[in-house]
């Protein structure tokens, strides 16, 4: 095995990426690649482990004599075969990992998982929130802050981020209200810097099986009829086996909308990117003015709440 061309695969992995392990789907980084062995960070718990050079040795020396099932190895094994799968010498298919029959190219692993596709519920929520804030700033400082008067291309992509922004959020506020709700006892109100939140019962009622509910119609004198109705799922077993027509039992009323059916992660990372370099490049002395100015803002909206909440 050459461990040094395993070492450079290791670092030319693009920033951001993580391994999968093959069977357990546990995450990791690289965080180093030392002269004998690599350092590796899992994503879930933050715990640091070493892969050690000579075990790397130990598991090529088995690929000798045939593909290993990647479902047989034991939970440590699993990152030396993520590792050991961006060496040109050798390929996992995701089921098995074994010699390469031919010169591979190195990095053309199943295991990893690119930058983009790494991120958390969180970072993919604030990563398109900025792309939308940058968006609204591009189209503000155009005087194009009315959508009739965007082209179709710019309207598209404002259109797409405000969805994905909505459903990001949505995934995370779920999210924090279930663990809102394991804090929040009875009659119990939370308060954070921007709002506060109550523990609320809503009763969502289903009706019980029908032999049930007739019988209690029987015991109040109360007719079958006047809870009987129509089932929409018998009439659409109906309308598939018979020639009526679905209008004459069904008001029919057609919705159009917008649906969006693809979103372009790469172009919208890339686009981070280059947000990134942006913010970089500003030198110490604007950076100095920008934090002064929101220092200026800061204070005077501090002040404003104070005088409101006093003369309130």
């Amino acid at each position: 095995m050459d461990w040094n061309a395993l070492r450079d695969a290791c670092r030319s992995l693009e920033p951001g990426s993580e391994l999968v392990t093959p069977v357990s789907e546990r995450a990791f980084r690289i965080e180093d690649a030392l002269e004998d062995r690599l350092v590796i960070q899992f994503v879930d718990s933050g715990e640091e482990r070493p892969l050690h050079r000579e075990q790397f040795d130990v598991l090529a020396e088995q690929l000798e004599g045939g593909p290993i099932p990647l479902a047989e190895l034991p939970p440590g094994v699993e990152p030396y075969a993520s590792v050991l799968s961006l060496s040109a010498e050798h390929v996992s298919d995701g089921e098995t990992l074994e010699r390469a029959p031919e010169e591979a190219v190195a990095g053309e692993s199943p295991h990893i998982v690119s930058p983009e596709d790494a991120r958390t519920s969180l970072e993919r929520v604030h990563d398109d929130a900025t792309l939308l804030a940058d968006q609204l700033e591009r189209l503000e400082r155009d005087g194009r802050d009315e959508p009739s008067t965007l082209d179709t291309e710019t309207l598209t992509d404002l259109y797409v981020l405000l969805s994905d922004v909505q459903r990001g959020s949505d995934r995370v506020r779920r999210t924090a209200g279930e663990t809102l709700l394991e804090r929040l006892g009875p009659d119990q109100q939370l308060h954070g810097r921007f709002g506060t939140v109550r523990r609320t019962t809503r009763d969502r009622r289903q009706p019980r099986d029908e032999d049930v509910v007739l019988d209690a119609l029987d015991e109040h004198g109360i007719p079958h009829e006047w809870v009987l109705g129509i089932d929409s799922d018998k009439l659409d077993v109906v309308l598939a086996v018979t020639d009526l027509e679905p209008d004459a039992v069904y008001n029919v009323e057609q919705q159009v909308y917008v649906q969006k059916t693809g979103v372009d992660e790469g172009e919208k990372y890339s686009r981070l990117q280059g947000l990134a370099e942006r913010l970089e490049n500003v030198d110490a002395e604007a950076a100095g003015q920008i934090d002064e100015s929101l220092y200026d803002d800061l204070s005077d909206l501090e002040q404003r709440l104070e005088e409101a909440l006093s003369a309130g």
